[in-house]
């Protein structure tokens, strides 16, 4: 796939963290799991369980001097059924560890939307970013991965995955899969550890709550009309 090729096909990206998060994410930038783990000083045993096992709720953190923030659940996952599709020899560990070493982006809104509306986070409202993916695979493409699946999730039939999921721009097979589908050709972009000027790339930033839009927190002078979940 060119670079050429995936803003044309998905001019905007988008992400859901949780409901407060706009004034930390502008501060400290997008962060993973493990990059928000450094940065609040977590280590030992309880860095262990949250970045190497799978996480039922998410998971507050403090620290002097910082904002707090969330390390999101993991309740779409289910250890069992990732065992069974982990391919190359891979171990859920190794698979908790790999996902948390990322920050991850739905590329339709189809996407993001079906995630506000699951049980597990339609009763809460949740923070919306609406990313420009021209300005932030210009900034970051050398971290950059793309992937075919739900990488984070073993819930409604669980796609196989193993080293050859996430791929690098140049690698990704769109044109090959291009023949056989034309919706979640590419379904997630990620970046290696954090994404520190991701507000820089932000068009807009909603609360958004079950399946409706509940404010629109900050808007980029850039943004159009139609950038909005």
């Amino acid at each position: 796939m060119t670079e050429e090729e995936l803003v044309t096909a998905y001019p905007r990206l988008y992400h859901m963290a949780h409901d407060g998060a706009w004034p930390a994410i502008k501060q400290h930038g997008l962060m993973s799991a493990s990059a928000l783990l450094d940065l609040y000083g977590v280590d030992g045993e309880r860095r262990f369980t949250l970045e190497s096992q799978r996480r039922p709720e998410s998971v507050e953190l403090q620290r002097q001097g910082l904002l707090g923030a969330v390390i999101r659940d993991q309740k779409p996952m289910r250890d069992h059924l990732l065992a069974r599709c982990l391919q190359d020899g891979l171990t859920p560990q190794e698979w908790y560890q790999t996902l948390n070493s990322r920050s991850f982006f739905w590329l339709s809104s189809e996407r993001i939307w079906r995630l506000l509306r699951a049980r597990a986070y339609r009763e809460q409202p949740q923070t919306v970013l609406t990313i420009d993916t021209i300005g932030l695979v210009a900034s970051h493409r050398e971290r950059i991965w793309l992937t075919p699946i739900n990488s984070g999730s073993t819930l409604f039939n669980p796609q196989p995955r193993g080293n050859e999921t996430f791929r690098r721009i140049a690698d990704f097979p769109f044109q090959e899969r291009s023949r056989r589908r034309k919706e979640d050709n590419v379904v997630e972009l990620v970046v290696d550890h954090s994404v520190p000027d991701v507000a820089a790339h932000v068009l807009a930033v909603h609360r958004v709550q079950d399946d409706r839009i509940v404010e629109e927190i900050w808007r980029n002078e850039r943004a159009t009309a139609t950038d909005r979940p």
